[in-house]
């Protein structure tokens, strides 16, 4: 009997589908994640206000979700989700070890920027192959175990730059070290190819009208472009602690890694919860993580250790809960373009938050702290009208 045949069968082939994609995004975490992890203080040392530090942040992620919208297109029109995913984390990743020949902060920018352009080009095509894995699993676990794998190398690659920064202090030899784990993801992406050339046949055909999305999926986007409104990008709070002396440049690579760390457990517990109760666990994941910047824009080290843990707990629900409600939400044959304006609408939202934050960080912290937190919070109305319609549904 063919593997597929089974629920059993299609749980375990399932599964290793997603630890080989885990793989992949563990390896690129550890490529881009490490970049990120010292992004900020590069560009203060190019020369970079707070305001361009943030714009750049915000308008990397512009880039990396809005394209999401033609390359969610493309792959629903064409189904070559391998190809298109793999030529996006090419792009992506090799963005990265460019880094080390920048001599002026807008060629610094344009990178970082183009890292996020071609995570914009992979992310719809790899999230629908995940979508079919996950179904067989549950769709909060599925997601949530990938979102943990790909936090491993979310704090491996901040770890190295931090040791490399120790060793030889140049910011040129942290950037240039990060090809190797490059590499690695695009062979393993090769060999998880090989392997399952047609994801699809992990989920069972479904019967629901494929040509719209359903109109709670335009409110849920409401609710988490308000989340991501308010959640500010790792570069600006790692521009606040150089600018203000909490911590040591070298320092401030494993303070991301250990927020990586708590993003990998919250995924997985929120994961979890998702699959029991829904939307409940959303709703508290943004109650319990929703004042971090009030801890992470002090001048206490204490205080910005706790807001990066509960930065952590607030990325890690979100990374593997919003995807495995759209999966829930949008039919397999639309799911590509529902990734895509989903995430372009998000991408959006951060864009314009992480810009709002920027500007009022060089104006008044406090400011930016409420900002911040009411722009979350007032997401919680906007997510019990989506629970309530789910739940009738």
């Amino acid at each position: 009997m063919n593997q597929l045949d089974t629920a059993a069968g299609r749980a375990r082939e399932a599964t290793r589908l997603i630890v080989l994609l885990g793989l992949v995004s563990l390896f690129a975490d550890v490529t881009y994640e490490a970049a990120r992890s010292v992004n900020g203080p590069y560009l203060a040392l190019l020369g970079a206000s707070g305001a361009v530090v943030g714009f750049t942040a915000g308008l990397g992620e512009l880039f990396g979700y809005g394209l999401r919208i033609i390359s969610g297109i493309v792959s629903d029109k064409t189904r070559r989700y391998w190809a298109i995913t793999i030529a996006g984390y090419t792009v992506n990743l090799l963005a990265v070890p460019l880094l080390a020949l920048a001599g002026s902060w807008e060629l610094a920018a344009a990178l970082m920027v183009t890292e996020r352009i071609g995570k914009a080009i992979r992310t719809p095509a790899r999230d629908v192959m995940l979508s079919h894995a996950t179904s067989a699993v549950g769709r909060g676990w599925g997601f949530a175990l990938h979102e943990a794998m790909d936090q491993i190398g979310g704090m491996t690659g901040p770890v190295i730059v931090m040791l490399v920064l120790a060793y030889k202090g140049s910011y040129t030899y942290a950037y240039a070290v990060l090809v190797i784990p490059a590499i690695l993801a695009i062979i393993t992406l090769m060999a998880a190819r090989a392997a399952y050339p047609h994801p699809g046949k992990l989920e069972n055909a479904r019967p629901h009208d494929a040509n719209h999305a359903p109109p709670v999926f335009w409110l849920y986007l409401a609710a988490v472009g308000l989340i991501a409104a308010g959640f500010a990008d790792y570069p600006l709070m790692a521009y606040h602690i150089k600018t203000h002396g909490v911590f040591e440049d070298k320092w401030i690579p494993l303070l991301y890694a250990f927020a990586m760390g708590v993003d990998g457990v919250a995924a997985l517990y929120f994961g979890k919860w998702y699959d029991r109760k829904g939307m409940a666990s959303l709703m508290g994941a943004i109650i319990i993580s929703s004042p971090f910047a009030l801890f992470a824009f002090s001048t206490d080290a204490v205080m910005v250790i706790a807001g990066a843990a509960l930065w952590g707990v607030g990325l890690g629900a979100q990374e593997s809960i919003i995807r495995a409600v759209v999966a829930d939400i949008i039919h397999p044959a639309r799911r590509g373009s529902g990734f895509g304006y989903f995430n372009a609408g998000y991408g959006f939202a951060w864009f314009l938050g992480s810009a709002v934050m920027g500007l009022l960080y060089d104006v008044s912290i406090p400011a930016l702290v409420m900002f911040s937190v009411a722009m979350q919070l007032a997401s919680l109305p906007l997510l019990a009208r989506v629970r309530r319609r789910m739940a009738a549904a």
